[in-house]
């Protein structure tokens, strides 16, 4: 896929992209191959979008040229003042190699900056190896849990926005971003929502 092929948006209330939404987020949950009951993870579906809606939190989908939602991530308030979660960052089979799912994780922290947030947080599972290597060179960090999981393998990581890297993404123009995320990821390992 040309990593030019693709538009990412910050969506709120429109039916057809929460549709969309609910349908990347049941493939990101059918990947991990785990039960999300814990999370309440039917709930979270059915009032999309429920925890990530505007003004604290925020949803974000890419479509491909032709408008095929082809990725997406979620961003939502912790009740610590300054902090948030990142969750559901998934790039469909379609999408991937291209740098999507970088440039979906670079453009939520652009947004939680701009919302105010100090802190993300996020949990990944140990055999994600993409995703942990993506969040690391982000400048995450692995942090002591942060809620309780029945899930053996979580890994707990947060990104301080006053870090080095933090400040990179945030103050880098968008289109230089994507150009040095492409050659970032088109060089290292590949396949977010393994």
């Amino acid at each position: 896929m040309d990593p030019k092929a693709y538009q990412i948006t910050n969506i709120e209330s429109n039916p057809q992209d929460l549709a969309d939404i609910a349908e990347l987020f049941k493939a990101y949950a059918k990947s991990l191959n785990i039960d999300l009951t814990f999370q309440d993870f039917d709930t979270e579906l059915a009032n999309l979008p429920g925890k990530y809606a505007a003004p604290t939190g925020a949803l974000l989908l890419a479509r491909d040229a032709k408008g095929e939602a082809i990725g997406c991530l979620a961003l939502r308030p912790l009740p610590e003042p300054g902090y948030c979660e990142m969750k559901r960052l998934y790039v469909a089979p379609a999408g991937r190699g291209a740098g999507l799912g970088r440039a979906l994780a670079e453009h939520m922290v652009r947004e939680a900056v701009r919302l105010g947030y100090k802190v993300m947080r996020l949990d990944t599972l140990q055999q994600m190896g993409s995703a942990r290597a993506l969040y690391a060179s982000l400048g995450f960090r692995e942090v002591e849990a942060y809620y309780e999981t029945p899930i053996e393998g979580t890994v707990f990581l947060e990104l301080n926005f006053s870090s080095g890297e933090a400040i990179r993404i945030r103050e880098a123009p968008l289109r230089q971003l994507s150009v040095a995320s492409r050659e970032r990821v088109l060089q290292g390992p590949r396949g977010l929502g393994e």
